[in-house]
C-alpha cells in the first residue's frame, strides 16, 4: 500500500509532464512539390516536411504541421486566420526586406534562384527581357516574390495572370493559357518538367537572381517578435547542417546542393 502511495504522485507528475510537453504549429503549404505536398493518402511529404521533423526532433518538442495556402501563411502567423494559428513556417519563404517588417526569419535553410519555364523552343533567348517577350501572358502564384517582380518588370508589356497555387499556374502553362510562368527553379523543375504535364516545356532564359525581389534565401518565418524561437530554430538548423542530416534529407529529392 506503502508502494502504490508512493508511484502514484511519481505516475501523476509523468502524466502531467506528459500533458505539458511544448507543441509547435509549423504551416506548410502542401501544393509545393518537392518541397511539400499531399500524398494519395492524405498525407504531406516532401523536402520542407523532412526538415520540419528533423528541427522539431533536435529541438526535442511535438510539433503539428498545419496545411496553409500560400497567401494565408503571414496572416496566420499573426494569428488572423480562424482555426490556423501557427507559431512558425516552413514554406520555402525568401527572407526579403518587405517580409521582414512582417515577420522574423532564421538563418536560410536553401537558396535556390528564380526561373522562367515555357514550351519548348517558345521563348529562344537566352536573356529574357520585357521587349522580347512583349504581349506574351506570363503566370506566377499570386503574392510571391516571383508576382512582385514580375509585376514590377513585365506588367508595363505583358498580361500577368495570377493563381493561388503552383499547381493551378502549371495547369494552365500545360493547357496554353498563358506563355511562360517565372517559379523557384527546383520546384519547377521537379514539379512540373519532370512530371508528364511538363513533358515539352523547358527552362528558359536565364536564372533571375535580383535581391531586391529574392532577397537573401529561403528562411523559416517565425511570428513577428518571437526571437527565443527563432534562436532556436537557428540553433537547430546549425546541428542538422553540421551533424549530415539536412545532407541526407536533401539526397533524397535533389540531386544536386539547394543550400
Amino acid at each position: 500500500m506503502k508502494c502504490l502511495r508512493l508511484i502514484l504522485p511519481f505516475a501523476l507528475l509523468l502524466g502531467l509532464g506528459a500533458v505539458q510537453a511544448e507543441e509547435l504549429h509549423i504551416a506548410v503549404e502542401g501544393k509545393y512539390p518537392p518541397f511539400s505536398e499531399i500524398d494519395a493518402k492524405g498525407n504531406l511529404k516532401g523536402f520542407d516536411i523532412d526538415i520540419a521533423n528533423a528541427l522539431c526532433k533536435e529541438m526535442k518538442v511535438q510539433c503539428k504541421l498545419v496545411q496553409v495556402d500560400w497567401d494565408d501563411i503571414i496572416p496566420a502567423l499573426d494569428g488572423k486566420i480562424d482555426g490556423k494559428k501557427v507559431d512558425a513556417s516552413i514554406a520555402m519563404m525568401s527572407i526579403t526586406e518587405e517580409r521582414k517588417k512582417l515577420v522574423d526569419f532564421t538563418d536560410r535553410y536553401a537558396n535556390t534562384p528564380a526561373f522562367f519555364f515555357a514550351k519548348a523552343r517558345r521563348v529562344p533567348y537566352v536573356f529574357i527581357t520585357p521587349r522580347r517577350v512583349e504581349k506574351m501572358k506570363i503566370g506566377v502564384q499570386v503574392e510571391t516574390t516571383y508576382d512582385r517582380y514580375v509585376s514590377a518588370k513585365y506588367a508595363a508589356t505583358s498580361p500577368i495572370v495570377r493563381y493561388k497555387g503552383a499547381d493551378e499556374m502549371y495547369a494552365a502553362l500545360a493547357k496554353g493559357e498563358v506563355d511562360m510562368v517565372m517559379d523557384d527553379v527546383v520546384a519547377g523543375y521537379y514539379g512540373f518538367l519532370q512530371t508528364p504535364s511538363g513533358k515539352g516545356f523547358e527552362l528558359v532564359g536565364s536564372a533571375v537572381v535580383d535581391p531586391k525581389f529574392f532577397g537573401e534565401g529561403q528562411g523559416i518565418a517565425i511570428r513577428k517578435g518571437n526571437t527565443g524561437l527563432r534562436d532556436r530554430f537557428n540553433r537547430a538548423l546549425a546541428v542538422i547542417l553540421d551533424n549530415g542530416v539536412y545532407q541526407e534529407i536533401q539526397r533524397k529529392y535533389f540531386i544536386f546542393n539547394i543550400y
